[in-house]
């Protein structure tokens, strides 16, 4: 016990050395700066406007830079490395409060070599990204202009030769920076490109905490339309819950009703053909789902997202982590691996309940599932990152830093869960004992058939999410920094209710038309409110942007189908926690034979 503490106390700040971002100088970690002292300029990454993911080195393009200045890297954290970025020292000096006229920066000649990948680069509009002090700033490198002397010849590439900064400061913090690119220079071959830039630093009043707010689209996410979507989502959730209510509760009290009467008065209704059908099915409702370790691990995964995405989005509103660089991917793999005992007690405590033997195979397949998916196609993206030789591919230490918290932290975290909810756990405890052969399933009308209300139990639950997954979708394609969590909470909890109170009509219909099969059922009429969210990608991708290429389309695509999947157990467990509810509370208060 004692050696196991020392391996995991040594492992823990290796762990979280790689998860937490290391600052490069005294400035940059308090955000203080004397007078005078350097600022670090730090080049990000370069790519076509259009295409979010295909992004480069800063130095891909053969530009050049201060000579007699090495490339200094400034260290990365999990969050960072996930995200492609790469900072680099760009060799520009500056200094707290002190203004730059014009300064050149470096020289070079264009010829064969370079001017064909420049040229290029400017006529898919690529831009690139800088950071000062941790504030993120975008140039383009050129722009497609009309030479001097008319519009005969057509738009030529140009490229931008000046970089002028404007700093605003209060006290000894950097507040706002704005660049403009200026000076442009036609790309022909044999022409000399002098690189200069300047700086200009001016007083503000504006506090350091709201100097973020630059960056934040609040008449885009905050606009009226956003807000009436809100209030209709939540009328549609009063509207549902009533009606649910209300039809159920009428059905239900008639089917008591008759299952209250007299054993003689049963027989006659037997007779008549006008018993109830859910009733009939007492004794098989409660049996085994089919694949039942697969249906537990699909159960213990989606328990723990329903978690994690409860506290995810708690934290992101308290903590305003759009404003920390890579802090909610780190944030996201820690609380995943946190909320792994979740999953395999409740997979364990399903499997259990329901005669499962073989709790080793669900435990593993709890912990693949998600994670297995995940970074298949995660792979796949590298790999075609690494064709295009692209800054998105993930480096081997990130992968290497995931793999090691799955198994240090994740891992043990299930399994522990694993035993207690199967040691924790009554096997068959149910309100009605199953039998131990099912009766047939009777021919039943095509809209109770389990595909018809799987497919029809996603439509109401991706109509309360569709305005939202429009502004979620925009800002994670289009640059753009998503910040109101606040409205996606809400939306959260309306997607639970309104996702519980569909499955639940849905589930009555088919148990009335004496199907037992629920379980399947439930989760994946909840689940697939997913390949609706998918099928509105689809159209989003064609007709919201302008994305084009392989690595793109299969950055999208690929990005697309991981939270698509990570939405259909998260759904398909949401359904599966109201209809269990449902179905054990009108079980209950029957009298069985």
């Amino acid at each position: 016990a004692a050696a196991g503490r020392m391996k995991l106390t040594a492992v823990l700040p290796l762990l979280l050395g790689l998860v937490l971002p290391q600052s490069c100088s005294a400035g940059e970690s308090t955000h203080k700066y004397a007078q005078g002292e350097e600022v670090t300029i730090w080049v990000n990454k370069i790519g076509p406007f259009h295409n979010p993911q295909e992004t480069y080195q800063y130095d891909s393009l053969g530009l050049c830079r201060e000579s007699g200045r090495p490339a200094r890297h400034k260290s990365q954290g999990l969050g960072g490395m996930l995200s492609g970025d790469d900072l680099v020292d760009s060799g520009m000096q500056i200094y707290f409060r002190t203004d730059v006229e014009s300064r050149t920066f470096c020289e070079m000649q264009l010829d064969g070599d370079n001017i064909g990948k420049i040229t290029s680069s400017v006529e898919q509009h690529f831009w690139y990204q800088m950071y000062i002090d941790d504030l993120p700033v975008w140039g383009m490198i050129g722009e497609l202009m009309q030479p001097d002397g008319g519009s005969e010849e057509g738009e030529q590439a140009f490229i931008y030769t000046h970089k002028a900064f404007s700093i605003s400061w209060n006290h000894k913090r950097i507040i706002e920076i704005n660049l403009t690119s200026e000076k442009p220079v036609a790309l022909t071959s044999g022409q000399k490109l002098k690189f200069t830039y300047s700086v200009k630093w001016t007083n503000t009043q504006k506090k350091f905490s709201n100097r973020f707010d630059r960056y934040l689209d609040s008449g885009f996410f905050e606009h009226k339309i956003h807000w009436f979507s809100v209030f209709n989502s939540v009328m549609m959730v009063v509207f549902l819950c009533g009606l649910v209510s209300l039809v159920l509760m009428r059905v239900l009290r008639n089917d008591y009703s008759r299952y209250s009467l007299d054993e003689e008065d049963m027989d006659m209704e037997r007779l008549s053909g006008e018993e109830v059908g859910w009733k009939q099915i007492h004794q098989d409702v409660f049996s085994q789902p089919k694949f039942l370790e697969l249906y537990a691990s699909l159960i213990g995964t989606g328990y723990q997202l329903f978690v994690l995405t409860f506290w995810g989005i708690l934290i992101s509103v308290i903590g305003s982590l759009h404003t920390m660089r890579g802090s909610i991917p780190s944030m996201l793999l820690i609380c995943y691996a946190l909320t792994c005992f979740i999953s395999g007690y409740t997979g364990g405590s399903f499997y259990k309940r329901y005669g499962g033997k073989f709790w080793k195979n669900q435990m593993v397949l709890s912990g693949v599932l998600f994670p297995g998916m995940a970074l298949t196609i995660v792979v796949m993206l590298n790999m075609a990152a690494i064709l295009y030789e692209s800054q998105a591919a993930i480096s081997l230490n990130a992968l290497l830093c995931v793999i090691a918290i799955w198994l240090f932290i994740a891992f043990p975290l299930l399994f522990f869960g694993t035993l207690f909810g199967k040691n924790m756990t009554e096997e068959l405890d149910f309100p009605c004992r199953p039998a131990r052969y099912r009766r047939p399933i009777p021919t039943k009308q095509w809209f109770t058939h389990p595909i018809t209300l799987a497919v029809a139990g996603g439509v109401l639950p991706f109509g309360s999410i569709f305005i939202e997954m429009y502004y979620a979708f925009t800002s994670f394609w289009n640059y753009k920094f998503y910040y109101v969590y606040g409205f996606l909470f809400l939306v959260y909890c309306i997607l639970i209710v309104v996702t519980m109170c569909v499955t639940i009509v849905c589930i009555y219909f088919l148990l009335n038309s004496e199907d037992y099969r629920w379980q399947w059922t439930a989760f994946i009429a909840g689940g697939s409110t997913s390949g609706y969210v998918f099928l509105y990608a689809v159209y989003f991708f064609f007709n919201k942007t302008h994305m084009y290429g392989l690595m793109q389309t299969a950055f999208y695509f690929g990005y697309t189908s991981i939270f698509c999947f990570y939405l259909f157990l998260l759904t398909g467990t949401i359904a599966y926690i109201g209809t269990s509810i449902f179905v054990h509370r009108i079980y209950y208060y029957i009298k069985s034979d």
